[in-house]
């Protein structure tokens, strides 16, 4: 692994996984990351092959820091008990141990959306913010990070608040922008009352909104109306591994 990398991100996704080394001076990716297909059944075992395979490829020392973004809430030392993007037979599986076991080596495990959040926070968009920062992703679901003074308050789940009678994701997350074909002012109206409902309830001193559309930004964002200041994610498709390494950098124990 090259010598400007102090830690080394993956990224689990329902049909990706990347990773690479991560120069943490900087908060960006030390060599080009490396991304392998999920497999078709994505079970604990095909995944963690995957990941020991990464670290492999990249010739990862053992005294480096591994993070490991990962798309469900994360308590190291007690099961999983709720998965919707990989295979069903991770329900129940300790997912730290399970991966530092198919790694041969203590690897540390993140909710994929809090990976997210604090590379924002530490290298991003919401660099030196101090108080309460909500990140989120907005893309088939409503992703969210909650820091507070760079702390990560972990496994928030800010996209199942109950907005119309639903889950807040099922009406405003952009899948379903596109899903119902809605402009961008109807579906900022949309965004409105989702963030508004979030300003309400925990009044943050900072929105950061990622995911893909974060590109499309200008669209969107100034049309969101509230008090709260809203900003594009910076890292976007670069935070989960970046982040994820940050946050095993600081979990050495």
């Amino acid at each position: 692994m090259i010598e400007t990398a102090q830690a080394f991100g993956i990224d689990i996704g329902g049909s990706g996984i990347k990773g690479a080394p991560v120069d943490l001076n900087i908060g960006d990716f030390a060599e080009p990351r490396l991304k392998i297909l999920t497999p078709e059944e994505s079970t604990p075992e095909a995944v963690g092959a995957i990941t020991k395979q990464m670290l492999e490829h990249f010739e990862v020392p053992e005294d480096v820091p591994v993070g490991i973004a990962f798309p469900a809430p994360i308590k190291p030392g007690k099961p999983l008990d709720f998965m919707a993007n990989l295979d069903k037979s991770w329900l129940g599986v300790d997912v730290q141990e399970a991966f530092s076991q198919a790694c041969g080596r203590p690897v540390k495990v993140v909710n994929d959306a809090d990976a997210a959040g604090l590379a924002e926070v530490q290298f991003g968009a919401a660099k030196g913010e101090k108080g309460l920062v909500i990140a989120t992703t907005l893309g088939t679901g409503i992703g969210s990070a909650i820091i507070y003074d760079g702390v990560l308050i972990p496994n928030s789940e800010l996209g199942h608040l109950t907005l119309k009678d639903q889950d807040a994701e099922k009406y405003a997350a952009a899948s379903v922008r596109e899903q119902k074909n809605l402009g961008y002012k109807k579906w900022a109206g949309r965004l409105t009352k989702y963030y508004g409902m979030v300003e309400t309830y925990l009044n943050p001193d900072l929105f950061v909104v990622g995911g893909g559309v974060s590109r499309m930004s200008e669209k969107f964002l100034p049309l969101i109306d509230i008090k709260t200041p809203i900003v594009p994610a910076k890292l976007r498709n670069q935070a989960g591994i970046v982040g994820a390494a940050y946050f095993a950098s600081i979990h050495k124990d």
